[in-house]
């Protein structure tokens, strides 16, 4: 079965956005692949502005999300793939998801125990970002 989050994702933030609010992913910026700059991340994550109005060329899909976004003014290309999402939230209220960490490993790759069991060996998950995101938890 496929992962939920990328549809998570895409549905948390039409629904953020149908809510005239402003979607964030906090995003893990050590994850492999990620492309963000260099400079603006903080004990390995970063939190990125999504909105309509704050970006460009806004593609999201099972694999990644990408966009075109201004940082100090200057324009990058950003590409976030679905597993370095460690949440999403409406900027004004918090009210989102938060997600587990995922191995930047598919399952396929994981190399299999000696033992016969289909437990991948205790040191193959990656280490955890430190410091915890701040978000609001709404009830």
């Amino acid at each position: 079965m496929n992962s939920s989050r990328p549809y998570l994702v895409r549905a948390l933030y039409e629904w953020i956005v149908d809510n005239d609010c402003t979607p964030h992913m906090l995003v893990n910026s050590e994850f492999p692949a990620v492309q963000v700059p260099q400079g603006f991340a903080s004990d390995g994550q970063i939190v990125l502005n999504v909105s309509p109005s704050a970006v460009r060329h806004l593609h999201m899909d099972n694999e990644a999300v990408s966009f075109e976004g201004r940082f100090g003014g200057v324009p990058h290309t950003l590409y976030v793939p679905i597993g370095a999402i460690l949440g999403i939230y409406a900027r004004e209220n918090g009210q989102g998801m938060v997600f587990d960490l995922e191995s930047p490993f598919e399952d396929d790759e994981m190399v299999e125990s000696t033992d016969g069991d289909d437990l991948p060996p205790p040191d193959a998950e990656p280490p955890r970002p430190s410091g915890r995101p701040s978000l609001k938890v709404v009830k």
